[in-house]
């Protein structure tokens, strides 16, 4: 099925994905990986957007996050593509086009999924093999959410917060949830509602999304998938 049109709304929260071009990898080292960092940081401060959670892997990355208006997201997507885009061929001396075309994105309902994203974004490199556990990556949220560094990319989602009512409590409570991971019928619709701009959430929240704006917000049924297999 085709991937519905990008919709991006204020105050929403949403999981976005930028990938390289041809599944090419878009950080080569360390220094790449620490450049990408400050131009979020810079363009999400100038564009009004919150971060909750980001993960950037060797062939692509991910950001959950809230626009403060409408346009907020796509110009910080815009900005940093273009700039990093750039600077990445300068460095190291390559041409041509670094993504695959437009970032993908969509909207998630927060009460119900906001850790659910979390902890998919920062398990991703224990998932793909590259860390052992999801601590030893440090180009993610998870060593913020996990009081190991601290972030300024970072903005905590409330959902976070909630987890405790002190900074240890919180840590330890969302360390706990990423060991656990999530079932493995979760990880693939939290990728999948990415992927192909359907809304992650239950009936009631697709259903508000598609009164407000007008259009269809979800592939059949919405809905949180049974818990079964975990993911590995």
């Amino acid at each position: 099925m085709a991937r519905l049109p990008r919709l991006t709304l204020a105050h929403h929260v949403h999981h976005v994905i930028h990938r390289g071009n041809n599944r090419q990898r878009v950080f080569l080292d360390a220094e790449d990986y620490a450049h990408m960092h400050t131009l979020l940081v810079d363009s999400a401060s100038k564009h009004g957007v919150a971060v909750h959670a980001y993960v950037l892997m060797p062939a692509h990355f991910h950001l959950l996050a809230t626009p403060e208006t409408a346009q907020a997201l796509p110009k910080l997507m815009q900005a940093v593509g273009r700039s990093y885009g750039r600077w990445f061929n300068d460095r190291h001396g390559r041409s041509g086009t670094l993504w695959e075309g437009r970032y993908r994105s969509t909207i998630i309902d927060a009460d119900r999924h906001v850790l659910h994203c979390m902890v998919h974004m920062d398990r991703h490199p224990q998932r793909d093999g590259l860390v052992d556990i999801a601590a030893d990556w440090p180009w993610s949220s998870g060593v913020h959410h996990m009081g190991l560094r601290q972030d300024r990319l970072i903005k905590s989602h409330a959902q976070f917060w909630a987890l405790g009512n002190t900074p240890f409590d919180r840590e330890a409570a969302y360390a706990t949830l990423l060991e656990l991971g999530l079932d493995l019928a979760l990880t693939q619709a939290v990728s999948a509602s990415a992927l192909h701009g359907w809304a992650l959430g239950g009936p009631d929240f697709v259903a508000r999304l598609q009164t407000e704006t007008g259009r269809r917000a979800a592939k059949g049924q919405a809905g949180r998938p049974r818990l079964e297999k975990r993911e590995s």
